[in-house]
């Protein structure tokens, strides 16, 4: 008896591990299907896009759609601008964010936490509300169509200010009272000190800054009029342009998608670690 009760639950065991490994999987494919989807389609010609019923296997016009989407949208050039100005924001962001979560935890100064507030109330203010003003502000410092007018309005980050804040106020102050009895100015405790504690914290605020900036449309859009300064979302509009027969060429379309795809997710892999790491000390704070 307690043989047979053993056997039902080693199988209800394996069978429970079974469904949620399943489910797992189903789940994972589900999430993956558009670039999957998309890294298929852009194997194919137009008429095997088009075919019905639609067909699943990779096809044999891959080198000449991802050639295409290279070389006659100048997708390199585009991808070029948008990691530059990517890793500017990204860094720019980052320094900014610390010196003023440095400022707003170690500094005493009048209506400091009023500025917090203030700086809380702007993660409410959707872009396209600054759009109108910004442009406004652009166009009288003689910024259109410059990567200054890409670059200068994202510098400023409260949510990096809101997690540096956040993190630094989780260190004990015997802390900052030992860097204080040794000496230590501002500028070396947060380099020497505060930065090496927050490289998590920075990985996943660089993870999410770069991202951003690279999925950038509306703004792009309206302040750049030059194709040799545009961003790569706007690259890939050109790409769903109608072709010399009137149709998109959605393999050519597909194939500079899954192109532009790739310097978001190298830096996804290259900070990975930091990202998830410094999301988990956010829960366990």
């Amino acid at each position: 008896m307690a043989l047979k009760r053993k056997s039902i639950y080693w199988y209800r065991k394996r069978a429970g591990l079974f469904l949620t490994h399943a489910s797992l999987i189903l789940i994972a494919l589900l999430i993956s299907s558009p670039v999957l989807f998309a890294i298929i389609k852009s194997t194919q010609t137009t008429a095997q896009v088009f075919s019905y019923p639609p067909k699943f296997n990779i096809g044999p016009a891959a080198p000449e759609n991802y050639g295409v989407a290279w070389r006659d949208y100048s997708l390199g050039r585009l991808m070029l601008n948008t990691f530059v100005v990517a890793g500017t924001v990204m860094l720019g962001k980052t320094l900014l964010s610390l010196f003023a979560a440095l400022a707003l935890v170690y500094f005493n100064f009048p209506f400091k936490g009023l500025i917090f507030v203030f700086i809380l109330v702007t993660l409410m203010m959707p872009v396209p509300v600054r759009i109108v003003p910004l442009f406004d502000l652009m166009r009288r410092l003689h910024w259109g169509n410059t990567f200054w007018a890409l670059t200068v309005p994202f510098l400023a980050s409260a949510t990096g200010t809101f997690l540096f804040r956040q993190h630094f106020m989780s260190f004990p102050t015997s802390l900052v009272d030992a860097a204080r009895v040794d000496g230590v100015g501002p500028m070396r405790f947060l380099w020497q000190i505060l930065v090496p504690m927050s490289m998590n914290t920075i990985g996943a605020l660089a993870v999410i800054e770069f991202v951003y900036i690279w999925n950038q449309y509306l703004w792009p859009l309206i302040i750049i009029s030059s194709n040799k300064k545009q961003m790569i979302q706007i690259g890939l509009k050109m790409l769903t342009g109608a072709g010399p027969q009137g149709m998109v060429n959605w393999g050519v379309a597909m194939a500079g998608t899954v192109i532009t795809m790739l310097p978001p997710l190298i830096i996804f892999m290259l900070l990975q670690e930091q990202f998830m790491r410094g999301f988990a000390l956010a829960e366990e704070k």
